[in-house]
């Protein structure tokens, strides 16, 4: 157990620095992360509501789609 855990823990860890190198380099092209449709902003005079909503939606499934992949690979 301990050393699927661990292949797991890399891949995810590997994942997240493409990730973020990806926002850092390209965070231009990826403004409408945040503004989807669905996605919920409030602002008013002296208040603001966001709530994204659509994009929590769409990071869900691409995650899961990600760590099934990465338990295919590794079972």
């Amino acid at each position: 157990m301990g050393s699927t855990v661990a292949k797991v823990m890399i891949v995810t860890g590997i994942l997240l620095v493409i990730g973020g190198t990806l926002v850092y380099f390209f965070h231009g092209k990826l403004h409408w992360i945040g503004r989807l449709p669905g996605d919920v902003r409030i602002e008013r005079e002296n208040f603001r509501f966001y709530f994204p909503f659509t994009t929590m939606i769409l990071v869900s499934v691409l995650l899961t789609l990600v760590l099934r992949i990465a338990n295919r690979l590794f079972h």
